[in-house]
């Protein structure tokens, strides 16, 4: 068999053509008991080769099956479609983590194809309605045979410590979008394969899909690996996921990707998160909770050692705000505040998990390079928009037929896996400018920033540290305060004041706190908008 021959098996055998499965196997196999067409030859060389291959064809959309049907399966119907335990992947294996599968509905419509990798073979799991329990009037029993599935979740493993029947640690679900939870075993934010043209006022974004995923049967203690194949119009792409389950779950990630056209904005290792408000910035009675939000800033670590952190916003207008770097050592959208008194809600934001990227080297043990950690934040006036993204964009633009490779490690974690030590920021807060007990100038805006931990803790008796405060426009007037917060945690201090400014643009500020020539905190960096 000739490479090219198997290059088109790995995408298409496993398909109609060398789909046929065998009799007897088919034959001896109990109702939900996994199915599965004929081996074909897989390794990720192979899946790679197959999409630089693809990647000069025309795009090929993945297939919607009966849409007059999947149309019909309301966001409520699916809800009541429910995977059978006993027939994930993987279900009754000792120490393993069973796979099992989300149905096709009318928020999922394409069908996305699964194998499972046994050494150097794949075979295709044949969609078949036993699988799920779902009711007897279900619109979905009238689906076609081999329909197939819309994602998967990966289940605690069986006979492991946590409640494998109750509780998913990783879910693939829509386009490229996949998350996980956090060592709080609370879902939030998630990632996604790549982000194309965001915010770019002439071109549509791109929402590419993962159209194939090869699930390695190899045994691991802690871990699984899984390949995946994804496709837009403009774009091929492959990625090896190692997902490891610990305290949290840490995603080790290798992509090549392939593009068809130039762009504009090439997004890699993004990541999309909900901000809607929070103690920086709420409108009267615009909601009964405090706060809402799965993130409430962006952590960065440069190249050159700087640690930064952005509050996020919710923009009169769509902003993208890009923080210039070589080589970052990382960045994440962290939840940062955790008490439960701060939200109020029983969807539990305090325990959303904070996802950092760590680059990892290339084949050729080259860095990220050139390039800017771009964030966007889109305006929104309720908590089911996910409105914020934040991404690696390379310094060189992206032309048609480029192989990109990139490797990174994706943390879902309470925290920041690599903490910095000095002090963080914990809070920002705005009003209006002024003194207590004085008339209140109008154009004024007042702003407090508190800053915890690190060397803030060991400052001697009666030193208090000195605020570094820059704008990009506007006055600080002379009305400045730093202190320590009166709540008794040691290394607790905030810094208040006030700015004035004219015109609606965007101010850029950035703040740190200092004790002679020892830098005390990581640097606030906030796009203020004027009201």
């Amino acid at each position: 068999m000739t490479e090219a021959v198997d290059r088109r098996t790995v995408l298409k055998g496993v398909a109609a053509t060398a789909a046929a499965i065998v009799a007897s196997e088919a034959d001896a196999q109990a109702p939900g008991e996994l199915r599965f067409e004929a081996a074909v030859p897989f390794s990720y060389d192979l899946l790679k080769a197959a999409a630089r291959e693809k990647a000069h064809g025309p795009y090929t959309p993945p297939p919607r099956p009966a849409p007059e049907i999947v149309q019909k399966i309301s966001y409520e119907e699916w809800g009541k479609i429910k995977y059978r335990t006993d027939s994930a992947l993987f279900a009754n294996g000792p120490g393993r983590f069973p796979v099992e599968f989300f149905h096709l509905g009318v928020f999922f419509q394409k069908a996305v194809d699964f194998y499972a990798v046994d050494g150097e073979t794949a075979r295709k799991i044949i969609y078949d309605q036993s699988y799920f329990d779902m009711p007897a009037d279900s619109i979905a029993r009238q689906l076609p045979q081999g329909a197939g599935f819309a994602g998967y979740r990966i289940q605690e493993a069986r006979d492991g410590a946590l409640d494998w029947h109750k509780n998913d640690w990783v879910a693939f679900l829509g386009a490229a979008y996949f998350r996980a939870i956090g060592e709080l075993r609370q879902y939030g934010l998630s990632a996604r394969g790549v982000a194309l043209e965001v915010a770019v006022a002439d071109k549509p974004e791109e929402f590419p899909d993962f159209t194939d995923f090869y699930i390695d049967s190899g045994e691991r203690a802690d871990s699984v690996l899984v390949y995946a194949l994804m496709e837009g119009p403009s774009i091929v792409g492959v990625y090896r996921f190692e997902m490891k389950r610990g305290k949290g779950v840490v995603m080790d990630i290798e992509s090549t990707l392939f593009t068809r056209t130039t762009f504009t904005r090439f997004g890699l290792a993004p990541l999309t998160s909900m901000y809607w408000y929070s103690e920086t910035k709420k409108l009267t009675a615009v909601d009964w909770r405090p706060e809402v939000h799965d993130s409430d800033g962006l952590a960065m670590w440069s190249g050159n050692g700087e640690r930064l952190w952005r509050p996020l916003n919710n923009p009169p207008r769509i902003m993208v705000s890009a923080f210039s770097d070589n080589n970052p050592r990382g960045f994440g959208l962290l939840q940062r505040d955790r008490n439960f008194d701060h939200y109020l809600d029983g969807v539990f934001y305090d325990r959303r998990p904070s996802l950092w990227i760590e680059p990892l080297p290339g084949p050729q043990n080259e860095g990220w390079g050139k390039g800017s950690i771009q964030l966007c934040e889109i305006p929104t006036d309720d908590e089911i928009h996910d409105n914020v993204v934040a991404m690696w964009v390379p310094e060189a633009p992206v032309p048609a037929n480029a192989e990109v490779a990139l490797n990174y490690r994706l943390h879902w974690l309470a925290d920041e896996p690599y903490p910095s030590k000095l002090a963080v920021c914990v809070a920002t807060r705005l009003g209006n400018g002024g003194q207590p007990g004085l008339p209140r100038p109008k154009g004024v805006r007042k702003f407090m920033v508190e800053f915890l931990g690190g060397p803030l803790k060991d400052l001697p008796y009666g030193v208090t540290p000195t605020p570094v405060l820059s704008a990009s426009r506007g006055t600080f007037l002379t009305y400045r305060i730093i202190e320590a917060v009166p709540d008794g945690v040691p290394g607790h201090w905030r810094v208040q004041f006030d700015l004035t400014v004219d015109g609606a643009d965007p101010v850029e500020m950035r703040l740190f706190l200092k004790n002679g020539d020892d830098t005390l905190t990581e640097t606030w960096m906030f796009q203020y908008h004027p009201f």
